[in-house]
């Protein structure tokens, strides 16, 4: 039975939080741009950039960013990899970049999104930031600036971030590695 470790409530407080973190560290936006990780990385991006318009009152720079054919693994699957888009319309040369994906594990996305990230240029930094850090089990040594919520789970257990306009509702669940399979 899938257990609910983020309910509604505390997930968009934990994306407020995210959110006044970066106000915390940038007094202003001009030099940083949020790139998000397709296709959950996106929507998160997304959600945050809403919040820092509002904090800001201005223009917030978020970008799309495709990794499947930059991760080390893409090879190796069994089915074939459905590509998604990539749509970075700003300049990352000299920028602070902000990396979104819903859920740091292995690190190999995040790895995989940096070297697309490089393909645009050189970053004057790059962060992260995730709603989830899985924190055991990193095949890369990264870790995120910004993390929503860590959760200390078994490798069998599989931690789904669900969005309201995708799912039906915010929620972050702990499913068995039985239950993802089943469905």
């Amino acid at each position: 039975m899938a257990r609910t470790i983020l309910s509604n409530k505390r997930f968009n407080l934990t994306l407020n939080r995210l959110s006044h973190q970066i106000v915390e560290n940038y007094p202003s936006l001009d030099d940083v741009r949020f790139i998000g990780i397709q296709e959950k990385g996106v929507i998160m991006a997304e959600r945050i950039a809403q919040r820092l318009t509002q904090l800001y009152r201005k223009k917030v720079h978020i970008g799309k960013l495709d990794i499947t054919f930059y991760r080390d693994d893409f090879r190796t699957r069994e089915k074939p990899l459905k590509a998604s888009s990539t749509d970075i319309d700003f300049e990352v040369e000299g920028k602070n970049i902000v990396l979104i994906d819903d859920v740091l594990y292995t690190g190999r996305s995040v790895h995989a999104g940096i070297s697309a990230i490089l393909d645009f240029g050189r970053p004057e930094t790059i962060e992260l930031m995730c709603m989830i850090d899985r924190r055991f089990n990193r095949h890369f040594p990264i870790k995120a600036d910004y993390a929503g919520f860590t959760v200390d789970a078994v490798d069998e257990a599989y931690v789904r971030v669900e969005w309201e306009n995708v799912e039906g509702e915010d929620r972050v669940l702990l499913l068995s590695a039985k239950e993802v399979r089943n469905k």
